[in-house]
């Protein structure tokens, strides 16, 4: 360890919990996560609930973490203080992967600086975090950084032009952080942002009058289909009813298939080749298809609902390991948490079009429930907030922070395959 650094405190290495938050460029795709680093909830200890503490912890611990297994093939944002960046624990990341995010409350001294100069010349990536004002400090650091995130809600709306402008002057990308609404993303577009991080694109944005379109309607009676099983021949009926349906079916099988000489030409076999339980995961997948298009695996919202229904499987298999059909049901609600974004309308009128299990309408609407209270950890592990209704539900369930980052780590793993077979 480097002397001018003050130690790292310390956390367990199995009590903290891991949240993973989207970062998209400006044509709305994934192209890097924010990682952020909470410790368990019964530790009240205040350092240990100190973001850059829980980073250095992790950091020390890099070998069980897998970055290649939480990130996939895109970039991790990684949060670090002076005491992080002063460590050696920092050259445990691999500086391909990572943008060393530099906090606000650092000060750039001399030492400092001659640090950061140090890991630009091992590899490694900078952005500076959490700016509201071209300051003297952040000036100071600026030569040495190629990312500054803007934080939307310290900078009043009328400066934020006048700040993007000057630094994009020194040549910057920016990346727009804690962006809530489209019409911030579209501001910060036509501002020249780079990058954007926030839920916007997972926010119901109600229509009016909006109406479930026919291919819609078509994959949730599908659904109600298989929910309610429903024998072969009816499902086979109802997917020959849309063209689009059953061509992307067809499509999938064989994708999936040996080779040219397995193809799979009808609709009867390609519903035996992929089973009840596929036919389900992949008509839920298919709701986030624009009608006629491709399923889009890159796109964050989809990667945030087949993550949510992947972490509430493994959760409920967890809780209640014989019940398979549970499971199915946890992951259901995964996916469906996110319909309201999808259809732009309320969840209450998405739910009257599809006949789901009491126990998945009561998550789904009042986060009732076992299955609601994974949903809760789930939403809340998204935005990193571990703090009473967190540790409530995760009680209610009887899950440690070890078991919950072992069930994220499979439910990344798992989507990032999927992404990777579609592709």
């Amino acid at each position: 360890m480097h002397a001018a650094a003050r130690p790292v405190s310390t956390i367990p290495a199995d009590e903290f919990f891991l949240a993973r938050q989207p970062i998209l460029g400006r044509g709305e795709h994934l192209v890097a996560y924010e990682l952020l680093f909470r410790a368990a909830a019964e530790h009240d200890d205040a350092r240990l609930t100190d973001g850059a503490s829980a980073t250095a912890a992790v950091i020390a611990h890099a070998s069980q973490l897998g970055l290649e297994q939480v990130v996939g093939n895109k970039l991790a944002f990684v949060n670090v203080d002076d005491v992080v960046l002063m460590s050696d624990y920092v050259r445990f990341l691999p500086p391909n992967k990572v943008i060393l995010e530099i906090l606000e409350t650092v000060k750039p001294t001399e030492p400092l600086l001659a640090r950061i100069a140090e890991l630009k010349e091992l590899g490694f990536t900078f952005a500076l975090d959490d700016v509201v004002h071209h300051s003297e400090e952040v000036e100071q650091l600026l030569g040495l950084v190629d990312v500054v995130k803007i934080d939307l809600q310290g900078v009043a709306p009328e400066a934020l032009a006048h700040l993007a402008a000057s630094l994009r002057k020194a040549n910057k990308k920016l990346l727009a952080e804690k962006v809530e609404t489209q019409q911030e993303f579209r501001l910060c577009l036509e501002l020249g942002f780079e990058y954007f991080q926030g839920y916007y694109f997972a926010r119901p944005v109600i229509l009016s009058g909006r109406k479930i379109t026919p291919s819609e309607l078509v994959i949730l009676h599908l659904l109600e289909l298989i929910n309610s099983d429903a024998d072969d021949a009816a499902i086979e009926t109802a997917v020959k009813r849309d063209p689009l349906i059953s061509l992307n079916l067809l499509r999938l099988v064989n994708s999936r298939a040996a080779g040219p000489e397995h193809r799979i030409e009808s609709i009867s076999e390609a519903l035996v080749q992929l089973g009840r339980k596929q036919l389900r995961r992949w008509l839920q997948i298919l709701m986030f298809a624009a009608p006629g298009s491709k399923v889009e695996l890159n796109s964050p919202l989809l990667q945030l609902a087949t993550t949510r229904g992947k972490l509430l499987e493994l959760m409920s298999l967890e809780v209640y390991p014989l019940d398979v059909n549970g499971a199915e049901r946890a992951f259901t609600v995964g996916i469906m948490s996110l319909a309201d974004a999808l259809f732009s309308m309320p969840m209450a009128d998405i739910l009257d079009n599809v006949e789901l299990a009491d126990d998945v309408r009561a998550a789904l609407l009042e986060r009732s429930g076992d299955l609601g209270a994974m949903l809760v950890v789930v939403e809340r592990l998204e935005k990193a907030d571990t703090g009473r209704q967190f540790t409530a539900a995760l009680r209610k369930l009887g899950l440690t922070s070890k078991q919950v980052r072992e069930i994220e780590l499979a439910a990344f793993d798992w989507v990032s395959e999927l992404v990777h077979d579609a592709a």
